[in-house]
Parts: structure tokens; C-alpha cells; sequence
């Protein structure tokens, strides 16, 4: 089964399943800690090179990346990120890009400052910004999960979306299984890409391929 080179998941409904189990909504996000784990490991026994999602877990040899505006973290969090990037950049598993303190149109707006310090008179390219992102050698999304019933992208890696495909799950985060995310793997492996082309027509070339 084809299984996406790189999976976002935006994890909805963490506090709606605690409320109807009256619970707090807290207990709601520890039992999503718990699923986020499961699914972690279930997507790199898959096949899946790089996860994009809100939580993380340094098992299984996982590097550690980050995307989001880490100046506006406390210093607290601040280390402890860099410790945990530190530690993980050597580990050749499965890559978890820790989605934190993040908006893709701040990304964006980030690349572009980034590139004007640096700046050597000419066009501003998409290539030039694709080098500033957040985490520059992560792939374009393939496939992005939503759970809890929405139907939006919610400014999640805007850039990096452009051509992902989407599946919506109408179950709450913490009753996601693996072989709910095996169904979604399934629904990918059955749509034909096309990368914006219109059928008949040579597909255009994906930016990873023109940008590396």
C-alpha cells in the first residue's frame, strides 16, 4: 500500500471527548498524549519519513524538528526545544516536525524577513522561500488528517499544503486507532495525484524537485 512520504495531523477534539465523559478537559489531552504515541509508532512502522503534528514522542529514534515562532516561547520551553532537537538530530528514524506556536501565514511572513536580511538585489523567488521556512528540507505535505469533525485547514502549513490531500474524520482525537489512520492511508493510495494539473496536460514539476 502507498502510504504518504510526509502525514500532518491536526489533532481536534481532545476537550470535547473529556466533556462527554465529564471529565476535565485536561484528562481530555492526556488521553490525546496517549493516542498521539500509538499513532506515532503506527505511522513509521507504515513507512511514514516525516509527521507533522502537535505533540511528539523521542521513541523509536525519531528526530526532532520544529515549525513555529520560537522567539515568542518562554525561555523555559525555548531550551527545552533545543535540548531535544539536540539530542534527536543524529537519529536516522522517522522525522517529527513539532507544529508549536505556529500559523503558515507567520511562516511565510518569517521566510520572507529572512530572506530580505540576506538579500542580493534580485526577484524574490519560490525557491527563496522554500529555503526560509521554518524547517527548509521538509516535504510538501501528502496527506493531512483532521479529526473531531472540522473541515478546515486552520492556517496549518500553509506553504507545505499546497497539493496535500485531505481526509476528515468525524471521531474525536483521543478515539483515533490505527486502523483508522491504516483507512486513511487506504483513501490516499486511491486518489490520483495530479499536483494542480489538469488532466491531459504535463503535471508541473512538485518543488521539492526544483528547490533541493
Amino acid at each position: 500500500m502507498v502510504v504518504p512520504e510526509h502525514l500532518g495531523i491536526v489533532m481536534d477534539g481532545n476537550g470535547r471527548w473529556a466533556q462527554a465523559q465529564g471529565l476535565e478537559r485536561t484528562k481530555g489531552h492526556v488521553e490525546g498524549l496517549k493516542v498521539a504515541r500509538r499513532i506515532t509508532r503506527a505511522a513509521s512502522e507504515a513507512g511514514v519519513k516525516y509527521l507533522s503534528l502537535y505533540v511528539f514522542s523521542t521513541e523509536l529514534g525519531l528526530k526532532v524538528v520544529h515549525s513555529g515562532d520560537r522567539e515568542a516561547l518562554s525561555p523555559e520551553v525555548r531550551r527545552t526545544l533545543a535540548r531535544v532537537m539536540k539530542q534527536t538530530a543524529h537519529h536516522t528514524g522517522m522525522t517529527i516536525n513539532l507544529v508549536l506556536n505556529h500559523g503558515g501565514r507567520d511562516e511565510i511572513v518569517r521566510a520572507v524577513n529572512r530572506w530580505t536580511k540576506a538579500a542580493t538585489g534580485r526577484l524574490f523567488s519560490a525557491g527563496d522561500l522554500r529555503k526560509n521556512l521554518d524547517v527548509p528540507e521538509l516535504p510538501d505535505l501528502d496527506l493531512m488528517i483532521r479529526t473531531g469533525g472540522e473541515m478546515r485547514l486552520s492556517n496549518f502549513l500553509l506553504w507545505q499544503a499546497a497539493y496535500a490531500e485531505f481526509v476528515f474524520s468525524p471521531k474525536l482525537w483521543p478515539d483515533f486507532s490505527e486502523a483508522d489512520l491504516l483507512a486513511a492511508f487506504r483513501e490516499f493510495a486511491s486518489r490520483g495525484r495530479r499536483f494542480g494539473a489538469i488532466p491531459g496536460v504535463i503535471p508541473p514539476i512538485p518543488s521539492r524537485l526544483l528547490f533541493n
